[in-house]
């Protein structure tokens, strides 16, 4: 029987190089979201002190009824709500939680200008450099809050201590997940976008100006031209 060609050979082993790499990647990401799906908060608990301030990322009302409660407990002198849409008003906020409305109207603040994860992390850095905190505690939903924190301890200095208050959503069972397409589904898209930021982070000095935030974020991650915060 003939010798096989060189080139075809070569190609051959070229593409089991390429198989196997590529079966390692697989394997390794897979376990990494496994880690990242078993790492998720499974409960709510109270900080065990109080903070200079309180975050609530926009994205579900549960976030800013726990921080809400954060602040009516005395766990932080102001909250931040960030992200929030332009149609919401403060007398929206309000109106959504009620017998709070003596600590909407002096103690929290609202952020139109941030546009996602990124914005998020650059209008905290802001506000907590205004008021002169250095301790925040930060309260966004169990599986956002991982690349929440990547975006966080890349924007704020070192000395600044993040407390991490996990809201438990309902109908996202981490334990089950695999039962339920959809939550598989946002479980996946939320590790792609931490291991995104993971990345970007190592590589750039500053998210405000950043072209990689600006690429990610398919624009500028906070609005240029916007209100300042609504006290």
């Amino acid at each position: 029987m003939p010798e096989p060609s060189a080139p075809w050979s070569l190609r051959r082993r070229l593409a089991v190089a390429l198989a196997g790499t590529g079966l390692v990647a697989g394997l390794v990401l897979g376990l990494g979201f496994l880690a990242f799906v078993s790492g998720l908060a499974r409960s709510e608990r109270m900080p065990l002190g109080p903070s200079d301030g309180i975050v609530a990322l926009t994205g579900g009302a549960q976030r800013i009824e726990d921080a809400m409660d954060l602040l009516a407990g005395g766990y932080g002198r102001r909250l931040l709500i960030t992200g929030v849409n332009e149609r919401t008003s403060r007398e929206e906020i309000a109106r959504l939680n009620p017998g709070q409305q003596h600590l909407i109207a002096c103690c929290v603040d609202l952020d139109y200008r941030a546009r996602n994860t990124i914005g998020n992390a650059i209008e905290i850095r802001r506000w907590m450099r205004e008021n002169g905190f250095r301790s925040v505690a930060v309260v966004t939903s169990n599986y956002h809050m991982p690349r929440t924190l990547v975006e966080l301890d890349h924007a704020l200095a070192d000395g600044h201590r993040v407390i991490p208050h996990p809201v438990v959503p309902e109908g996202i069972d981490p334990d089950q997940w695999w039962r339920h397409p959809a939550s598989a589904r946002l479980l996946a898209s939320e590790y792609a976008k931490f291991l995104v930021a993971w990345v970007r982070t190592r590589f750039e000095t500053d998210p405000e100006h950043s072209s990689a935030a600006v690429l990610v974020s398919r624009g500028h991650p906070v609005k240029m031209v916007a209100e300042p915060l609504v006290r």
